[in-house]
């Protein structure tokens, strides 16, 4: 481990790096996102406005704004430098668990767990809705294709849903979990999603088809977060088992094991560079190089 960050008053739920590297944001049951210098550990900025526990926060590609998502349904677009909120969309009837920016920034793909179970996709700027999805069941996890052509999300019903990003029309479901799928993330050519969730499995897949490629085993426990690194070689995966392992994308074979966090990891996040992980399991941010 590198460092640690305090700044949090409770859990903390969601961790994101910005897509310049240059700051971390976090968020949790305080009802605060804090954005902080990951060179330093000091934290920049504290943004209140959320009433609720936040369970998701997001940057835009820019890195000029951030997303956070909350149990009472309500989504804030921040101006990351200045804390301002620039937008408020109300679409979810509760719980807002993953929040995905599109590769362009003009949209925001949300999805809801706990008494919504929708998938919301809606301009970045002005809040008009686009399109909902209620084809699955309490969702867990959202991401858009860095291609920026399609979505998938990942979802209590064991199943993950990859869908056209333009119209909402699905393409295929992949359903070869079982139990809940906690994360999804795709690789950086896009061609790939890994998946984990209940099974405590980490599954490659093709985006295309669906068609699976490699079941990694390692964690103990349910999974729950995912992460591809940027460069197209690792895939880091955490859970209930409080360790956060590193892997191979190509081979499976395990890289590093982290087992500094004293309960179950909620969220990670790469940094842009792929050299550093940061991670959260209580009130605190570790970040790490493996």
């Amino acid at each position: 481990m590198l460092s640690t960050y305090y700044g949090h008053s409770d859990n903390i739920f969601c961790v994101a790096w910005s897509p310049d590297g240059s700051r971390i944001a976090s968020a949790g049951r305080d009802n605060t996102v804090q954005v902080w210098d990951p060179q330093i550990g000091l934290c920049e900025h504290v943004f209140r406005g959320h009433a609720d526990c936040l369970l998701t926060v997001a940057w835009s590609p820019d890195s000029r704004y951030l997303a956070s998502g909350c149990t009472a349904g309500i989504i804030h677009v921040w101006d990351a430098g200045t804390g301002d909120i620039l937008l408020t969309y109300h679409g979810h009837k509760r719980f807002v668990r993953s929040l995905s920016w599109s590769p362009d920034g003009k949209y925001i793909a949300s999805g809801g767990d706990y008494g919504d179970s929708s998938v919301q996709v809606w301009s970045a700027s002005t809040g008009e809705p686009i399109y909902t999805r209620t084809e699955q069941y309490r969702i867990f996890s959202v991401a858009w294709s860095p291609a920026g052509n399609r979505i998938a999300s990942g979802a209590f019903d064991g199943t993950v849903q990859v869908w056209d990003a333009l119209d909402g029309g699905n393409v295929f479901t992949y359903g070869r979990h079982e139990g809940p799928v906690y994360a999804v993330s795709w690789s950086p050519d896009h061609r790939y999603i890994v998946s984990g969730g209940q099974d405590t499995t980490i599954q490659v897949w093709s985006s295309l088809n669906g068609q699976t490629g490699s079941i990694y085993h390692g964690h103990t426990h349910p999974i729950k977060a995912l992460g591809w690194s940027l460069d197209g070689q690792c895939i880091a995966s955490a859970g209930d088992d409080t360790t956060l392992s590193v892997r191979s994308a190509t081979t499976g074979e395990p890289i590093a094991v982290y087992r500094g966090h004293p309960f179950w990891v909620r969220t990670l996040s790469w940094s842009p560079d792929s050299m550093h992980i940061a991670s959260a399991s209580d009130a605190s941010v570790q970040i790490w190089a493996w």
